[in-house]
């Protein structure tokens, strides 16, 4: 079997495909779409997104340190794209993708009522890389749907139907394979 070799990239994929509110100190909000965030601490929880400079949502960002991470899934495919290629400078995102604004508990940024999962985050530090500057934040309050738990009480993420991000393609994300530790418990 052969391998084709490519320039230099990052071919980390899938991805989730996130939306992330922001809101200024006036009370502006926006939505952008993030495939370039993920867990970087379990204790204290923190999550990290990447977003270029040019982006509207970037001044937010750095005006308050604050954000919410909105899981996606597949019902909400086309306003993720749309929150992703659609300028807050010039339209209302959550008006035109029909999305519904609540008020987070720790942040100025409004929760996305129709995710699944909405991660209330502060910023601790944002480094600059590049193409895009990352902001490392600490998680200050998950919110979850009801509708997604189980009988046990434990979060269904195949009720969910999340989606992923992969060189420029939605993908739901299947059936699940296994659990933690399921290849070496006994039998």
């Amino acid at each position: 079997m052969g391998k084709l070799e490519w320039r230099s990239g990052n071919m980390l994929y899938p991805l989730p495909a996130v939306m992330v509110s922001v809101a200024d100190s006036k009370g502006n909000d926006n939505i952008i779409t993030v495939a370039w965030a993920g867990t970087i601490c379990s204790d204290p929880a923190m999550v990290s997104i990447s977003v270029r400079p040019t982006r509207h949502s970037y001044g937010m960002l750095v005006e308050t340190g604050e954000f919410v991470i909105n899981l996606t899934t597949e019902d909400l495919a086309w306003a993720t794209d749309y929150c992703g290629v659609k300028s807050g400078r010039d339209v209302d995102k959550f008006k035109e993708c029909k999305l519904t604004r609540l008020p987070a508990s720790h942040v100025g940024a409004p929760l996305i009522a129709e995710c699944p999962v909405n991660i209330e985050c502060r910023v601790t530090e944002r480094k600059a890389l590049g193409s895009h500057d990352m902001f490392m934040a600490e998680v200050l309050s998950v919110h979850v749907s009801e509708e997604y738990m189980d009988e046990k009480g434990k979060f269904d993420l195949a009720l969910a139907r999340p989606m992923v991000y992969s060189h420029g393609e939605y993908f739901g994300t299947g059936k699940k394979l296994g659990t933690f530790g399921y290849s070496v418990r006994k039998k």
